[in-house]
């Protein structure tokens, strides 16, 4: 199978393994239809452990490999990370101002340009500019590949470890946007719909992720860091502040103890595959 993979055009490989992404997203998405509630604590565990992976996943998956092709490029590798990584947190910042959206989760805060735009499509535009760094960070992963130095397997093992990774944390996140709607009194086929679209984004950004360092080799340490920025932002501006949000005195920790758990199942996945 994995060689079967390693032969696959790069955009093949980037669409196999965020079809996977989209796979899980769904797959948590579906926990709508057993249930139509979900404990506050647990919400907040789920939303942490996406936090630990996706904080993981950018320095083991995307940060770390960046380094050390701008060091094989033999340029100043700490200001190109550095330049790549403020400009995939200025780039969703600058979406998230100008776009129009609304949280998903529990707050449904509107940020971006004023518009009387209809709830879902808000929520819609939430998700996709939510998704783009991760489906970003997948399709780089295995467009790095062709410029691997050393074993090709590792490095495949390395994209494929990341595609997981991103597999495993958007179960739960499929679940935090479905459920919710579901309380709100959204049909339970409406609201897995819109759960599972919050991976739809994916395979297109990571398609043209992994194509855009195929043809442009130079950019790809700039690409890792900006999609290893892009998906910080997306921790610290949402995912952190909601799963900290109504927490009852014993659950205080929930959300801290879900980033500890995803944090280092993330690291011990990368390491081990890559």
């Amino acid at each position: 199978m994995l060689n079967w993979l390693i032969e696959q055009e790069v955009w093949v490989q980037a669409l196999i393994g965020t079809t996977f992404t989209w796979g899980m997203t769904a797959l948590g998405a579906a926990l709508v239809f057993p249930f139509k509630t979900i404990e506050r604590n647990l919400f907040n565990l789920m939303l942490g452990f996406a936090s630990g992976v996706m904080i993981a996943a950018s320095f083991w998956s995307l940060l770390s490999p960046a380094i050390d092709m701008a060091n094989n490029q033999g340029v100043i590798a700490w200001i190109v990370v550095a330049i790549g990584f403020a400009l995939g947190g200025i780039f969703l910042y600058i979406a998230d101002k100008t776009v129009p959206h609304m949280h998903f989760g529990f707050n449904h805060d509107k940020e971006g340009i004023p518009t009387r735009l209809k709830r879902n499509i808000l929520l819609v535009f939430s998700i996709t500019l939510h998704n783009i760094p991760e489906g970003l960070a997948v399709g780089v992963a295995f467009g790095a590949i062709q410029y691997a130095t050393g074993d090709i397997v590792a490095a495949t093992l390395g994209a494929v470890g990341l595609a997981i990774g991103i597999g495993i944390q958007n179960f739960p996140e499929g679940a935090a946007v479905s459920i919710p709607l579901r309380q709100e009194g959204m049909s339970r086929r409406r609201a897995f719909f819109w759960g599972q679209a919050s991976g739809a984004v994916e395979p297109i950004s990571a398609i043209l992720g992994a194509m855009l360092v195929t043809h442009v080799s130079v950019i790809l340490p700039y690409a890792l860091a900006f999609a290893a920025g892009a998906m910080i932002y997306v921790v610290v501006e949402e995912l952190i502040p909601e799963a900290q949000q109504k927490q009852t005195p014993k659950g205080a920790h929930y959300a801290t103890l879900g980033v500890m758990i995803g944090f280092i199942m993330m690291m011990i996945l990368d390491v081990a595959l890559g």
